[in-house]
């Protein structure tokens, strides 16, 4: 079969990434076709031996920068590639909305949504434009603009041949935003990597949470729990709202930065939990992560975070986004003696070798 895959575009390396590199390990000779690449970017460094084909979106100035609010371009940018000559696309699907692809009448689509565009329905997104003092201009924007991209977006979707999805909480997202039919294949994760034996934990006595600074992943709130009990919290990770959530913290809670694979795998090792509070996660394949090392996880007790966790087994949950609810949470899974053999067997069922099995049978058997 010749194959492209899609990606919505290459600039910070987190779940959807992870995704996309192990895509391009099952086909190794399959181009790369995105919005854009940012060449200094962490994402690059994993993808730069692939072949990968830019759209004329990325040779704007600041093209990372405008994609947002010149969203109503993308279905220019997706129309612009033409898919014909392949036999499988296979689309890696969020934001960016790359679904319902130009392609031949051959051309078998099968979409891995990782969810629909959250900003078209209602979710959380990165950024927290009701912050902003102009908020009531984007608002109106956002709602004329978004008006026909969900139209876009729908009409786009009844053109996928196939849909994946990352968590039986997306597939709900597929059925009542597309009408359409669905498989669940759980993300990879390199579960050998994170439990790898040879990597010593972290010393010290702390908390861990981490990854993109965004406003629906909830750090602010993270953060004052941890201002409240004095325990200490280490926190991975960069993003766009960096320098605020560091503005709240007090001397407990450390912010260690970008980190390595090793790195990361150290720190899950030696922290008593890993901290999760978004209010609706996708799937959340930090939690995984954290139990492949080893590591109980306490998180919002909603959507992606149930698919995970086994309560009181690999973690527990707080019920509401309070500091009060988190703090009594992390009291509770202090009472807990974690089984850390237990959470990792728990985290098998996530692995890379599981995900590139399934996905292969899923090809095979509809791509014939």
């Amino acid at each position: 079969m010749k194959v492209a895959l899609v990606h919505d575009y290459l600039n910070e390396f987190g779940g959807a990434e992870r995704v996309l590199l192990a895509l391009s390990e099952i086909y190794p000779d399959a181009p790369i076709y995105t919005a854009y690449c940012t060449k200094d970017s962490p994402a690059y460094e994993h993808f730069k031996n692939k072949k990968i084909i830019q759209s004329w979106f990325a040779y704007l100035p600041f093209s990372q920068k405008i994609i947002s609010p010149f969203r109503f371009l993308i279905p220019l940018i997706w129309s612009s590639f033409d898919f014909s000559k392949y036999d499988v696309v296979i689309t890696s699907a969020s934001w960016a909305v790359t679904k319902g692809i130009k392609k031949g009448d051959h051309t078998k689509e099968i979409c891995y949504l990782h969810t629909p565009p959250r900003y078209l329905y209602g979710y959380d997104t990165s950024r927290d434009w009701k912050s902003l003092w102009f908020s009531g201009l984007v608002k109106i924007y956002a709602a004329v603009v978004n008006h026909f991209m969900r139209m876009y977006d729908w009409n786009a979707a009844q053109r996928v041949d196939y849909f994946v999805a990352n968590s039986e909480n997306v597939g709900k997202r597929i059925d009542k935003f597309y009408r359409r039919d669905y498989e669940v294949i759980h993300p990879p994760v390199d579960t050998a990597k994170f439990g790898n034996p040879k990597i010593k934990p972290e010393s010290g006595e702390y908390y861990l949470t981490g990854g993109r600074f965004t406003a629906a992943k909830n750090f602010d709130l993270i953060i004052q729990a941890f201002n409240k009990s004095g325990k200490k919290l280490k926190i991975y990770g960069t993003g766009i709202q960096g320098d605020y959530l560091k503005s709240l913290a007090t001397k407990n809670i450390e912010f260690v930065g970008r980190v390595s694979d090793e790195e990361l795998v150290a720190l899950y090792k030696g922290a008593k939990a890993f901290i999760a509070a978004q209010k609706d996660e996708d799937f959340g394949i930090t939690i995984v992560e954290a139990a492949a090392a080893g590591c109980p996880s306490i998180a919002y007790q909603a959507e992606g975070y149930l698919e995970t966790i086994k309560e009181n087994k690999t973690g527990v949950f707080f019920d509401k986004l309070t500091t009060d609810s988190l703090n009594k949470a992390i009291n509770i899974s202090e009472k807990i003696k974690w089984n850390r053999k237990e959470i990792q067997k728990h985290a098998e069922k996530f692995s890379e070798e599981r995900f590139k099995t399934e996905i292969k049978e899923f090809a095979i058997d509809r791509v014939k």
